[in-house]
């Protein structure tokens, strides 16, 4: 009986924040798969085991769930000052296609450190010992992010005691910066940070209601809600959301509506081929909670609470890149985000999610036409690589 011999890619499987990935350098892809087009986004699919209706991706690397179902292709930079090219592959996990829509901000994280590995920075511009900077390009919504990696004795350095809730041990830190973060999307979403022109909106929601909303375009497109106008507390954990089908379809609804409204999409039945953007978050001043490790998370630790969506399912902590949204909505006075941590000017806040608390950063400055420009927003993340060699895929799969 003939059969198709299995072909073997390098790849790096990495954790980048609270998300995991198989990390490709585009010159190790096959020849085909080095440009967009349905075999590159068939050979993804393949490495990471979708679409599978069993939704459990045991064929592949994914471990079904939106947290693990992503792919990176990381090439020298094609763009004046910057060391290399970083494109995010969302995978679907029981659906046939990567949403190439936005980035990953937990696995930014680890593209400096991959890229150092790889031996994609001049290895003049690493230091024996020190932080090296990598100006990263992220090729999916053209924008600049500056990863600070740590070195000891010219090697990356992973390990370490920077402690990062959502991830079980310690690691090394790797400081990022993410440069003029709104406006996301090749045109995509009405070309500004708030696509509505307001801060907040009426979103009128079929069969759920008229909501206030924040939809902003900062790091990814995001629609931000009041946890009690759909009531919820915001101290919701994982399973009191994704244990509940009524309440996944509504947030699906309010996603679509929401992303219709900023212009991502033309007609709310696109959404379902759109699942990694906009995010759909909600917000509620601080209160007490027990976080999914079962460690206590005091209304005093924090300055407000955010849960968030990712792929139609609450996430596990919080996404990169919404925290980048969070970071800019709550520096803007007057936005959900900021109102729920109680107004005014700042340039940090110390949110509390499902897994524990994490502290962002973002400078925003009113412009005299009255928009608001965020020049930066910074997080910090960690990344080790988990394993390295070569991924195999069926040679016919792609």
């Amino acid at each position: 009986m003939a059969h198709v011999p299995q072909i073997r890619i390098p790849a790096t499987y990495m954790r980048g924040g609270t998300s995991k990935g198989v990390f490709f350098r585009l010159d190790d892809l096959p020849e085909r798969c080095r440009v967009p087009g349905e075999p590159r986004d068939r050979l993804l699919l393949r490495v990471i085991g979708s679409p599978d209706p069993y939704g459990k991706q045991i064929d592949g690397m994914g471990a079904a769930t939106s947290s693990t179902s992503k792919t990176v292709i990381v090439s020298k930079s094609t763009q004046p000052g910057h060391d290399v090219d970083y494109l995010f592959g969302q995978v679907s996990i029981d659906q046939p296609f990567v949403d190439w829509s936005g980035n990953c901000g937990n696995l930014s994280s680890a593209v400096g450190p991959f890229a150092i590995a790889a031996g994609l920075i001049d290895p003049s511009r690493i230091p024996r010992d020190g932080l090296c900077t990598v100006r990263i390009w992220q090729a999916n919504i053209r924008k600049t992010i500056i990863a600070h990696v740590p070195v000891t004795d010219g090697q990356v350095q992973e390990t370490g005691d920077f402690e990062l809730d959502g991830v079980t041990f310690p690691a090394a830190e790797v400081q990022l910066e993410f440069l003029d973060p709104a406006d996301e999307g090749e045109g995509d979403g009405g070309g500004a940070m708030f696509p509505t022109g307001q801060l907040v909106d009426d979103l009128e929601v079929p069969g759920i209601g008229t909501l206030k909303a924040t939809m902003i375009n900062a790091g990814i497109p995001t629609i931000f809600v009041n946890a009690k106008d759909i009531g919820y507390t915001g101290t919701e954990l994982q399973e009191a959301i994704n244990g509940d089908p009524k309440a996944l379809a509504m947030f699906e609804t309010i996603r679509a509506h929401g992303a219709v409204r900023m212009g991502l999409i033309g007609h709310v039945d696109e959404a379902a081929k759109r699942q990694h953007t906009p995010k759909i978050a909600f917000v509620a001043p601080p209160a007490d909670y027990v976080a999914s490790s079962g460690k206590p998370v005091r209304a005093t630790d924090v300055d407000l609470l955010v849960r968030a969506l990712s792929m139609g399912k609450l996430h596990h902590a919080m996404m990169g890149t919404v925290s980048v949204a969070i970071a800019t909505a709550a520096a803007i006075p007057g936005t959900l985000v900021n109102l729920a941590a109680g107004g005014g000017e700042r340039e940090q806040v110390r949110f509390g999610h499902p897994s524990g608390t994490l502290r962002v950063g973002a400078q925003a400055r009113r412009e005299p036409s009255g928009e608001w420009v965020v020049t930066k927003a910074v997080m910090s993340r960690s990344a080790r690589v988990l394993m390295e060699g070569w991924v195999r895929v069926p040679g016919d799969a792609f």
